[in-house]
């Protein structure tokens, strides 16, 4: 709890200092609160009573139970419940929240005015219904006898949507070219809005004409103000039934003055019939500040009373927590040198204490970019970052040891020479997380017998040796420009020439003399092969047929294979253009497929042995058409 005083009056507040999370233990937050002066000092009232980044607006519901607030981000808006101290509800919305108000006694009625010009209705039980206004909104009202929503914003007009009948009315005609804010008196039902001219017009809601125009912006200037724009009403607030309290966007005026909040204020609202005020800022933390002349404290936390008492009695000694030590050189370089004597410094030691705030707000405007520090800082970071790069290697690799060694020498020649200031340093292989297996895993081992090695090697070599001259060379070449300013260095061109052509000379021959060994062991390798050849001795090998398959020849089985390595389209228009599948439409639609079985050898002989059987039997068939039934003598049976 921090309390200030303006004009005699005390103000608490009991939601600075710092809030400890709920995972720590009973020891530990004994243990914070013997030390930090800021955690012995926090009164939490409402647990999680934040924003997750800012909060816009905060109102109380006309019962006193509900505290409701909206921020983002993501767009929210959460209910705070005074009798459990504690979060009743939350619900995420679709685009940031301009203002609100509760229809209701309770958190079941809610209008929300959204900046994408869209007005939401909420109930009990969540999102209702959704319609939108001609120009973005402002600020809204609620006129009770009339169930009317009068919305003002970027237009002169003040629209009116009645909630009874569910349909939007005739206007508001208003001489101003946009209004900023508005409000109704709860005694008479008086409707006032205010312009961006500096002006406040009143209205009748029974006879829907202007009874009234207040100018504020001539008034509200003086010979001594220094204006640089029009004042325009940003805030507009009825007390009463014949007091009204008007805002101006050049008003210096503060409520909290004293308190120098480090963000900045959206809104303000005071809770019902006590001195509790409650802010929303430019914060996640919402403000709760307790003014006892104001009212008493609510009934939900009365507590506060008797902790006001206490505190007036047993007054705590002067923490220097939230100041600055200074001395007289540090107040010279600020040039505050002026407030020595002043309330702002308090003398201590050789120095003085001034508020941390003050101190940072100063310190800003003095030296805004501080590029001196600046600069510092980004030498030391570069300093730090090239000496991370820096091969640290106590040890060779297992694997790759000869590479990786010729990676350290090349390593430690660039940071011996001078030439590296005018080369963008590379990131080292041998620290590079990419190439890690490179030297770990022995798959990745550098053969050197190989012919593309062998062949490449002397190119290799002849280029980290020129590498090497020409780093020595620009060496020399620095220090004799140090020495001899005026003196030519370097050799001749035709000593260039010379040494380059020598150069290449000698590596020509080399990868000559590669390639002839390299002749030589393939011939060798040749003549082994053929005599192996010749030893070997050519045996017949035997093949077992599958039980139930009859071996016709190697081409039918590499056809057989070669089919089943197609795909299913490819076998369907192969079977089809030999007959054995066919495809055809049917009535309804669809695809009807028919296809043919293939039959075997053995199955194929059956058949015709059965047909030539059947023809056979047929041949020798004989008519028994010559045979008929001869009468019975005597009498016939009944």
């Amino acid at each position: 709890m921090q309390v200030s005083s303006l004009n005699e009056v005390k103000i608490y507040s009991l939601s600075c200092g710092k809030s400890l999370p709920e995972w720590l233990s009973d020891r530990k937050k004994r243990a914070l609160q013997k030390k930090d002066v800021d955690v012995r000092r926090r009164i939490e009232l409402i647990q999680d009573f934040e924003m997750p980044t800012v909060c816009t607006t905060i109102k109380v519901s006309k019962d006193g139970q509900y505290i409701l607030a909206t921020g983002t981000y993501k767009p929210r808006v959460r209910c705070y419940d005074t009798y459990q101290l504690s979060l009743k509800f939350e619900r995420c919305l679709d685009s940031e929240v301009v203002t609100f108000e509760t229809l209701s006694d309770d958190y079941s009625k809610i209008v929300f005015l959204h900046n994408d010009r869209y007005i939401e209705f909420h109930s009990q039980s969540g999102f209702y219904y959704k319609t939108r206004i001609p120009k973005f909104g402002r600020d809204f009202s609620y006129h009770y006898p009339s169930c009317d929503l009068y919305f003002v914003g970027a237009s002169s007009e003040v629209y009116r949507l009645n909630l009874e009948q569910g349909r939007y009315l005739n206007p508001l005609q208003t001489d101003a070219a946009e209004n900023n804010v508005c409000d109704i008196n709860s005694v008479h039902g008086l409707f006032a809005t205010g312009t961006i001219e500096g002006r406040v017009e009143c209205w009748d809601p029974r006879t829907r004409g202007r009874v009234g125009l207040l100018d504020c912006a001539l008034s509200s200037v003086t010979a001594d103000s220094e204006i640089n724009s029009l004042p325009t009403i940003s805030a507009l607030k009825f007390n009463g039934a014949l007091t009204m309290a008007v805002g101006t966007s050049t008003g210096q005026g503060k409520i909290l003055t004293s308190l120098e909040p480090e963000h900045d204020i959206n809104d303000v609202c005071l809770y019902p019939s006590s001195g509790m005020l409650l802010t929303a800022n430019e914060s996640p933390k919402m403000g709760i500040y307790y003014i006892p002349v104001l009212g008493p404290a609510p009934r939900w936390c009365s507590f506060l009373d008797n902790l006001t008492e206490e505190l007036e009695e047993n007054p705590e000694s002067t923490v220097y927590d939230d100041y600055k030590f200074v001395t007289k050189k540090d107040l010279e370089n600020l040039g505050l040198t002026h407030l020595i004597g002043s309330p702002f410094l308090r003398a201590y030691m050789h120095g003085f204490f001034m508020d941390i705030r003050l101190y940072h707000k100063v310190k800003l405007m003095v030296n805004p970019f501080a590029y001196e520090e600046y600069r510092k800082d980004k030498i030391r970071q570069k300093i730090e970052e090239t000496r991370a790069q820096r091969v640290q290697l106590k040890k060779l690799p297992k694997v790759n040891k000869e590479l990786a060694l010729k990676l350290i020498e090349e390593e430690e020649e660039k940071q011996k020479s001078t030439w590296k200031k005018k080369v963008k340093s590379l990131p080292n292989i041998l620290t590079d997380d990419r190439f890690k297996v490179m030297f770990e895993n022995p798959d990745f081992q550098v053969d050197e017998e190989s012919e593309e090695f062998r062949l490449l090697n002397p190119l290799v070599s002849k280029i980290s040796e020129k590498r090497k001259k020409k780093l020595r060379l620009l060496e020399q070449q620095e220090l004799h420009e140090k020495e001899e300013e005026e003196e030519p260095e370097g050799k001749p061109s035709d000593a260039e020439s010379s040494e380059s052509s020598d150069d290449e000379k000698d590596w020509v021959a080399e990868v000559r003399k590669q390639r002839r060994l390299l002749q030589q062991e393939e011939k060798v390798k040749r003549q082994e092969r053929l005599k192996e050849d010749q030893q070997t001795v050519l045996r017949p090998q035997f093949y077992e047929i599958k039980a139930g398959e009859e071996f016709r020849s190697f081409r039918d089985s590499a056809a057989k294979q070669k089919l089943l390595t197609k795909t299913l389209e490819d076998r369907l228009k192969l079977e089809a253009k030999n007959g054995t599948l066919s495809v055809s439409d049917t009535t309804v639609g669809s695809k009807q497929l028919t296809f043919t079985l293939k039959k075997s050898e053995q199955q194929k002989k059956q058949q015709e042995a059965e047909k030539l059987h059947r023809r056979e039997r047929k041949s020798l068939r004989r008519s028994a058409g010559h045979l008929k039934s001869r009468p019975r003598r005597g009498r016939p049976f009944h």
